[in-house]
């Protein structure tokens, strides 16, 4: 350790002299080594606390899958329990307990049913099992949960379909340490598949690896989780709660498109629709019954991305197979996608029913600038109100 003199000048000490005052230079690999010993604490506080987490939602997801199972073959029983299930539980552990979260957890269980193996497994053959063919993908298999992933990571991979790219991309997610938006970008970017389908692997390896380390992992990141203080019933922070943002923004749309006077009436917020494998929900739901046509709106935090008007097309197809009447004209997407600076807004309408959007829907229909105008004043409100309440 090095220890440098630094003389005062203007206090004398008790035998007259002038006082000395000691500075230490603390070595850089001494404070390495404790660094070192903090992260990991840290790290491994945030790991445990986030796989009791996804083991309790786990579980949670497989005992609702064993009441649905003992209770009557209705199509409205699974809903009725979770909505019962939803108010008791939100009223002793307070918020998380939705029925959207209620439905992911059952998704969660029914997605990876394994939660933990009877012998454990090294990373070391789960990585050679990874690169067996030359870094091609590996086939499926019955992995357990891996205790690495945070249930933020959880609630992206099961809205992969695939049970083959779901595992894989559990594991690689795992193995390479990849954050949640590492991993939302792998997925939108459709890794796996292109990795499965490609000669040169290689290449579109190290593509993803340099995109990749642009985006990496904060283990301290945890504190902000809203999922992990939710589970905790702690508060978090004002500035943390972009999803208080993004209700009020949902808010203030349902209101506007009903002031519009233009035949619009409200039918369902976070409405869910199910397939054989999925359930999904939509942010706003309404019907114009001068159109005689359901309008769904889907929000979205970031830049508008294929993937969005993909999922939105896909909810306007279930919604034209499952909801849809006879008489109902076609029903039409909102995409509303919000960033910093930036807020976007599109219209998702079947290739088959552009011309008579064109022709009639818009007479009654928002403009997109108008949507893009009522976000960003909204946005700006809330914002300005957060800044003045909390400094932030």
């Amino acid at each position: 350790m090095r220890r440098s003199l630094s003389l005062r000048k203007g206090k004398a000490s008790k035998t007259g002299g002038i006082r000395q005052s000691i500075r230490y230079t603390v070595r850089s690999e001494f404070y390495e080594s404790i660094a070192e010993v903090l992260r990991s604490a840290r790290s491994n506080s945030y790991r445990a606390v986030n796989f009791v987490m996804v083991e309790a939602y786990w579980n949670v997801g497989r005992m609702i899958v064993e009441e649905e199972q003992k209770g009557k073959k209705r199509a409205d029983y699974g809903d009725a329990l979770v909505r019962s299930l939803s108010e008791r539980l939100t009223l002793d552990f307070g918020k998380g307990f939705n029925m959207s979260n209620l439905w992911a957890f059952k998704q969660f269980y029914l997605a990876f049913p394994i939660l933990r193996t009877l012998c454990g497994e090294s990373s070391e053959t789960r990585l050679s099992q990874r690169q067996v063919g030359n870094n091609d993908p590996a086939p499926s298999s019955p992995y357990a949960v891996r205790r690495e992933l945070t249930w933020s990571h959880y609630r992206l991979l099961i809205r992969v379909e695939k049970q083959e790219a779901r595992q894989w991309y559990m594991n690689e997610a795992a193995e390479q340490n990849w954050s949640v938006r590492a991993l939302e970008r792998q997925i939108n970017s459709l890794y796996y598949e292109r990795l499965k389908m490609s000669c040169a692997k290689e290449t579109v390896i190290k593509e993803m690896q340099e995109k990749t380390a642009l985006i990496p992992a904060k283990p301290q990141d945890f504190i902000k989780d809203p999922y992990v203080l939710e589970f905790l019933g702690m508060k978090d922070s004002p500035s943390f709660r972009e999803s208080d943002l993004e209700q009020s923004i949902i808010g203030k749309l349902q209101a506007f498109m009903l002031e519009l006077g233009k035949g619009f009436a409200f039918v369902a917020r976070q409405q869910r629709i199910s397939t054989e494998t999925s359930d999904f929900f939509v942010d706003l739901v309404f019907y114009n019954y001068i159109l005689k046509c359901f309008v769904l709106i889907d929000l979205k935090n970031g830049k508008l991305t294929h993937q969005d008007i993909g999922q939105m097309d896909m909810y306007v197809r279930l919604y034209e197979d499952k909801i849809k009447g006879t008489d109902d004209n076609p029903t039409i997407g909102i995409i509303l996608c919000t960033e910093k600076d930036e807020t976007v807004a599109k219209y998702s309408v079947l290739k088959e029913n552009k011309r008579l959007f064109a022709s009639k829907y818009k007479l009654y229909l928002p403009t997109e600038k108008e949507l893009i105008e009522e976000i960003e004043r909204e946005r700006a409100l809330i914002v300005s109100e957060r800044r003045e309440r909390y400094g932030v």
